[in-house]
């Protein structure tokens, strides 16, 4: 494993407690404890844009640091891109015959490769999790096209490199698309295996929006007990839904194990992008070891474990103390609110770029 240093999030002398699973709060921790660095920051973007790489294992939560990255900076700076976006998209596209002559044309004026057109738009067709991965060349295409959508911004690419023969494209990205001047820079992600598993394994999705939320460590406000079955649930927290039953994903209950074969294949990414010299890194770890959390973190940037009571006639009482997970050596450790992961992205994006 990777010697993922632990960042100090915790700030003598500053002793104030957010609720980080509000908004409106978790922008005010942003604030207090990095605001020198958010406004070094939002002055660099009035007139330049970087370009980050998020490198990390399937479920590492790179969605939900873009969206919380995205929320103290604003959307009209700056835009997280998920190759895996842009490719689900491409499959409505091709069910729409104007939508696919539009593809294919833009396909003959930027794609460049070994396969034709109408062979690597079959394969998006035919993909699937045990079929080769769509090209590099391809994906590349696809790439520079949704950033001609969102302009000149900031960029978080999500997706590229995918494959350890992708690397080397990633350290020429920006002069491929004409970003010369841009600094770029990998963010990896650590994440122990533990709490991939555990996320999958607990999760519950609206049947309705889609939400999707977690019995042990994201919970919704409010959660039942289910008598019959002998089992709590939870409640989907959006209005339109009208409080509907939040259910399991077949296959959840194997948690990590049907992918196993993705996170290794992170896993080698993530190490082959570590060992690069040249460009520079933002290292961020989920977890810090249950003995050295006290100096490091305040205790509300801690992931909390709900604990759920059954008290009688349905009614369930909640409690929660922080969540105490192994890490991939087996040491004692705590998870991280993704605030706090943030806010080390934060922190270190403004020393990258020499801020």
């Amino acid at each position: 494993m990777q010697d993922f240093p632990i960042f100090k999030t915790k700030i003598e002398g500053k002793n104030k407690q957010f609720n980080l699973d509000d908004p409106k709060e978790a922008q005010e921790y942003f604030q207090y404890k990095a605001g020198e660095e958010i406004s070094k920051i939002k002055k660099f973007m009035e007139k330049n844009t970087f370009i980050g790489y998020l490198l990390g294992k399937k479920g590492a939560g790179k969605g939900t640091y873009s969206k919380l990255f995205a929320a103290v900076f604003g959307n009209d700076k700056f835009s997280h891109i998920s190759v895996g976006d842009i490719v689900r998209a491409v499959d409505s596209e091709l069910t729409d015959s104007q939508k696919k002559e539009e593809l294919s044309s833009f396909l003959k004026s930027h794609y460049r490769g070994y396969d034709s057109i109408e062979k690597i738009l079959e394969s998006q067709q035919d993909r699937g999790t045990t079929k080769p991965l769509l090209s590099t060349e391809y994906i590349l295409a696809l790439l520079k096209r949704e950033i001609a959508k969102v302009g000149k911004k900031s960029l978080f690419i999500d997706g590229l490199p995918r494959n350890l023969d992708q690397v080397s494209y990633s350290l020429f990205f920006r002069e491929l698309i004409g970003y010369r001047d841009d600094p770029d820079f990998f963010v990896l992600f650590q994440v122990p295996e533990s709490i991939l598993d555990q996320r999958i394994k607990t999760r519950v999705v609206c049947p309705k929006c889609h939400d999707s939320k977690n019995l042990v460590v994201n919970m919704t406000k409010e959660a039942e007990f289910d008598e019959k079955e002998s089992q709590f649930y939870l409640l989907c927290d959006n209005p339109a839904c009208g409080r509907t039953r939040m259910v399991k994903k077949e296959g959840d209950e194997l948690g990590i194990e049907p992918i196993r074969w993705r996170l290794d294949k992170d896993g080698e990414l993530i190490g082959k992008a570590f060992s690069l010299y040249g460009v520079p890194k933002v290292l961020l770890r989920n977890s810090v070891p249950a003995t050295e959390a006290k100096g490091m973190v305040d205790e509300y940037e801690l992931t909390p474990r709900f604990i759920l009571e059954h008290t009688g006639k349905g009614k369930v009482k909640v409690s929660r103390e922080p969540w105490v997970i192994k890490d991939d050596e087996g040491v004692d450790s705590y998870s991280l609110m993704p605030p706090a992961v943030t806010l080390s992205m934060i922190k270190q994006i403004a020393e990258v770029l020499g801020l």
